[in-house]
């Protein structure tokens, strides 16, 4: 089997058009249909049912493709392997990281690596804990970096690090001037939480289960920076990561409100494939990590 003929295999999956295919591997498109042919044929199989206007994967399909991009991601990692035998460290390092880490935890990181290894190159991919999953299973990425904890056996999944949560509001929120608040305070409050999916709104809804909170209304919004400006505009109150608030907080735009005898931790944890183990890139993000942990 050859790997031009997986990396074009790979390219049309996700691009699903033959013409778009051919014009990022930049070949002609009777040889992305030629690499097609010669997989169906040594497979035995249809991978894609074609029309005039669209083409689809069959359900082997699905499955060569998965196995496709493994195969591809242990390839990456022997060139990567024999560079480091060669002491050195360049490639590509795809980070798929959750909100709070991507935007706030992994930028120093980032900057630290980079200075140490010019000739790496890094992407950050940034999605909701959810989305991060499914991209690391999908070899989307090489490793991911989510909130909370989760449970998958296609990956290896540890903690890094703890991180913890404030409910928080507006500096002229009433109930900034409590030295302490209760749950009774918190009732029929207004209330403004990340999307479904995200490890944020999972603690929200936690918080508003366990005690048994009514909410008057609930401000969804897809971004931690959105969400701080509405809680600022005294739209509602909010539950968001220390690392998330610090600024507002020296800026005395944003008040926490400490709720009487809890505390909200939790655990961010990096995610990877098996066949990510051992490769180099990946390691030396690790150890960054847990470095600053």
């Amino acid at each position: 089997m050859q790997f031009d003929a997986l990396r074009t295999f790979i390219t049309l999956v996700e691009v699903n058009n033959f013409t778009k295919a051919s014009e990022i591997l930049h070949i002609s498109q009777p040889s992305v249909s030629l690499h097609i042919k010669n997989l169906e044929q040594e497979f035995q199989t249809t991978l894609f049912i074609r029309s005039p206007k669209s083409v689809q994967i069959t359900p082997t399909g699905e499955i060569l493709y998965k196995r496709a991009k493994q195969m591809m991601a242990i390839a990456e990692a022997a060139k990567e392997d024999i560079l480091t035998y060669h002491h050195e460290i360049q490639g590509t390092l795809v980070i798929g990281a959750s909100f709070t880490i991507g935007e706030y935890i992994l930028p120093p990181i980032i900057a630290s690596l980079q200075q140490q290894f010019p000739q790496l190159e890094l992407q950050v991919i940034i999605g909701n804990t959810k989305e991060i999953i499914q991209y690391t299973k999908l070899l989307q990425v090489d490793i991911g970096l989510i909130e909370g904890q989760a449970q998958d056996h296609e990956l290896l999944i540890k903690p890094f690090m703890q991180d913890e949560l404030f409910i928080v509001s507006a500096s002229n929120n009433p109930l900034a001037k409590e030295s302490t608040i209760t749950v009774a305070d918190l009732q029929q409050q207004n209330w403004v939480a990340r999307e479904e999916g995200s490890g944020t709104r999972y603690y929200l809804d936690h918080l508003f289960r366990a005690n048994g909170l009514q909410v008057r209304s609930l401000l969804t919004i897809s971004s931690n920076q959105g969400v701080k400006e509405s809680v600022i505009q005294g739209l509602g109150l909010s539950l968001l990561s220390a690392s998330v608030i610090e600024r507002e907080l020296k800026n005395n735009d944003i008040k926490i409100l400490p709720l009487e005898e809890q505390h909200f931790i939790r655990t961010f944890s990096y995610l990877y494939s098996p066949t990510m183990k051992n490769k180099r890139n990946v390691d030396i993000l690790l150890e960054a990590l847990l470095k600053k942990a």
